[in-house]
């Protein structure tokens, strides 16, 4: 799954309206020492439907393809549906990582009771 852009630094990209987050995708196989290009997508993140995209947990978190073997686009799909959509996705996403999180921190809580009742050993 491919990182597009980190969900913070879209956000902010997006506060002015003149800018425009784009991506390229190209469909190709390589037989022997040739390319053959079965298709190029050129269009800006978002006419790709939230079903196709998905966000990874690194910093803020990433936007993401779920899988680029199925690409779904709403061409003419609004600016301001698509981060309304974004916003949703995010809202549902970072509760889920703390979650996440909080199991982490048990599990260590746990590791360091373990080690607290162990005797030193010198090697």
């Amino acid at each position: 799954m491919p990182n597009l852009i980190s969900v913070e630094r879209l956000a902010r990209f997006y506060e002015s309206d003149a800018n425009v987050f784009s991506l390229v995708m190209i469909k190709y196989s390589i037989k022997g020492t040739d390319l053959e290009v079965a298709d190029v997508l050129f269009t800006p993140i978002e006419f790709l439907d939230w079903e196709c995209l998905t966000v990874g947990a690194l910093g803020w978190g990433q936007i993401q393809i779920a899988n680029s073997n199925n690409i779904r686009t709403l061409e003419r799909n609004s600016r301001k549906e698509w981060m309304l959509q974004f916003c949703d996705v995010m809202m549902d996403f970072y509760p889920r990582e703390i979650g996440k999180i909080t199991e982490r921190i048990h599990r260590f809580e746990n590791v360091r009771e373990y080690w607290e009742k162990q005797q030193d050993i010198w090697i």
